[in-house]
C-alpha cells in the first residue's frame, strides 16, 4: 500500500518552515514554531488524529505572529494535499463532536477538492497570554485552502478560552482521522464524479 507522506519546505522574507507529515503515522510529533499555545494545539492535532508531525517554524515573531500562524497553515495544508494524492480509496468525510471539560466543539469536514472554511466560536476571548486567538482562523484558513478541504468548525459553548480551542482543534483531529481513513470497498476516489 502507497505510503502518504510528505515534506513541505515554505521560505519567505518573513518565514522559514519545514513540515513532514505521515497520515499513517501513530500521533508523534516534535513541533515548533516559537509560539508555545500554538504548538500544543499543532501536537493536539497530531496526537489525537495519529499524524506523525515533525514542524519547524522560524518567522518575523518580533514583528508579528501572523505571518508565522498563516504559512504554517500553508505548508500544512501542502503537507496533506501532497500526502493524499489523488485521495483514492479514503472515507472522504469526517464528523466530530468534542467535549473538553465545560467546552464543546462540532467539527465536520470533507476533502473532496473544494476549500471552504465556516469558522463559528462562540467564546470570545481574544489573547492566551501574549497570543492573539484570532490567528487561529488565519491559521485554520491557510489550512483549509491548501488542503482542498471544505471544514466546518462549531464551538459551541464553554467560557474558558484554552479549552474552546482545545476542543476545536482535537474534534478536527478526529474529524480528519475519519475522513482520510482507507476503506477498502471505496474504489477509486469517493466521488460520482470520478474525480475530486
Amino acid at each position: 500500500m502507497k505510503k502518504r507522506k510528505a515534506i513541505e519546505e515554505r521560505k519567505t522574507s518573513e518565514t522559514k518552515i519545514r513540515v513532514e507529515l505521515d497520515v499513517d503515522g501513530r500521533g508523534r510529533y516534535a513541533v515548533d514554531t516559537g509560539l508555545p499555545f500554538f504548538n500544543h494545539m499543532l501536537e493536539l492535532f497530531a496526537k489525537h488524529s495519529l499524524f506523525d508531525l515533525q514542524l519547524k517554524a522560524t518567522g518575523d515573531l518580533a514583528v508579528d505572529h501572523h505571518h508565522t500562524v498563516e504559512d504554517v497553515g500553508l505548508a500544512l495544508g501542502d503537507a496533506l494535499n501532497q500526502a493524499l494524492g489523488d485521495r483514492k480509496g479514503i472515507e472522504r468525510y469526517g464528523y466530530s463532536l468534542m467535549p473538553m471539560d465545560e467546552t464543546l466543539s462540532r467539527v465536520a469536514l470533507d476533502l473532496g477538492g473544494r476549500p471552504y472554511l465556516v469558522l463559528e466560536m462562540a467564546n470570545r476571548k481574544k489573547k492566551i497570554l501574549d497570543f492573539e486567538l484570532s490567528l487561529l482562523g488565519e491559521f485554520l484558513r491557510a489550512f483549509a485552502t491548501q488542503a482542498r478541504m471544505n471544514l466546518h468548525i462549531h464551538q459551541i459553548y464553554g467560557t474558558d478560552a484554552h479549552h474552546a480551542w482545545e476542543s476545536v482543534f482535537k474534534g478536527m483531529a478526529r474529524a480528519m482521522k475519519t475522513a482520510c481513513r482507507r476503506d477498502p470497498r471505496v474504489k477509486g476516489v469517493p466521488s460520482s464524479k470520478g474525480i475530486l
